[in-house]
């Protein structure tokens, strides 16, 4: 079961998306006025600093749990996949819905990335941190399980032949 490199490519999904959840995705720092918008994958955070305290000043507050728990799911359905090594069928089907999941999470990212992009100097970019690319390693494990998985059941086919 965990000897397939399917097996680990599956587990370092799961990782990777467990890991989004804790880390930022993004943030847009404006240095005249002191303010910095920070996205995770539980809340989007818009703060005013105080430059001669340092004391933080929450300007808006909005929950993103959404992302996290399609996250989480996606997390979870990779490693639903792992034990079902037996039946490789179910298991690719699984893994185009691991996919379905990812996407919908990485869409509503950048849904509201787009929406702080608004919020805070609209002509300049804001900088993508660590938990988003967490989202492209997630995407890139499960594509490489899924091909290992799809080869798996072409050998297995074949030898069938050959019997």
């Amino acid at each position: 079961m965990i000897q397939r490199i399917q097996s680990v490519f599956l587990l370092f999904t799961a990782i990777s998306l467990v890991v989004l959840v804790f880390y930022p995705l993004w943030n847009k720092v404006d240095a005249e006025k002191s303010e910095v918008l920070t996205l995770t994958a539980l809340e989007m955070t818009h703060v005013k600093v105080d430059i001669d305290t340092g004391e933080e000043q929450v300007i808006a507050q909005k929950p993103t749990y959404y992302i996290a728990a399609v996250a989480l799911l996606a997390a979870c359905v990779a490693l639903f996949s792992i034990f079902k090594f037996n039946n490789r069928l179910l298991q690719i089907k699984l893994g185009a819905l691991n996919s379905l999941l990812m996407a919908i999470a990485l869409g509503l990212a950048v849904y509201l990335i787009f929406q702080g992009e608004k919020q805070i100097l609209p002509m300049e970019q804001g900088n993508y941190l660590f938990g988003f690319y967490m989202f492209v390693s997630a995407m890139m494990f499960n594509a490489l399980a899924n091909r290992f998985i799809r080869k798996d059941e072409q050998l297995v086919r074949s030898a069938d032949r050959l019997r």
